[in-house]
């Protein structure tokens, strides 16, 4: 699977799902995806299965030109600021809107653990990376990748929470 075929089945899942309520469990071509939200902790929980190996699936997660492909909502983009990592402690980019408008994010790497997981904290920025205030906090992302078995899909796991100071 190349990272063009990544992106275009990521794009159409997420489309489909997020259709759907706080919770369901969707399987498309006996892949997971399950997305769930918790209000009364404010945290969010997807699961989500790739018939990908582990190199192509975390490539598609840090390198700025495979996310610019299939991040974010339709019909907006991604607009690169940065290379994100690896080698950085710090991605910033924009989302798009089809009238050209530009709403920037921080993403600062706290914790790498190549090819297994990593943890962000994800803020609201000018331009320039300096925060804003948009009367949200920033929240803080784990992302884990993991090979079930041999042949068989690879899970990743994403959980966020507010950033509590």
């Amino acid at each position: 699977m190349s990272a063009s075929q990544f992106g275009r089945l990521w794009k159409k899942g997420s489309n489909d799902s997020m259709m759907y309520c706080s919770h369901q469990k969707i399987r498309k071509m006996n892949l997971l995806f399950d997305f769930t939200v918790d209000k009364a902790t404010a945290t969010i929980h997807v699961t989500r299965e790739f018939a990908a190996d582990l190199d192509l699936v975390w490539d598609a997660f840090t390198k700025s030109e495979i996310l610019e492909q299939w991040m974010g909502p339709k019909p907006w983009r991604v607009q690169n600021e940065g290379d994100g990592f690896p080698g950085r402690r710090c991605w910033l980019y924009a989302m798009v809107s089809p009238e050209n408008v530009a709403r920037y994010s921080l993403v600062e790497y706290i914790e790498i653990q190549p090819k297994s997981s990593f943890s962000t904290k994800n803020s609201f920025c000018d331009e320039n990376g300096n925060p804003i205030n948009t009367g949200f906090t920033s929240s803080l992302t784990t992302n884990s990748f993991k090979p079930e078995r041999e042949n068989h899909p690879l899970t990743c796991q994403k959980d966020g929470e507010p950033f509590r100071t």
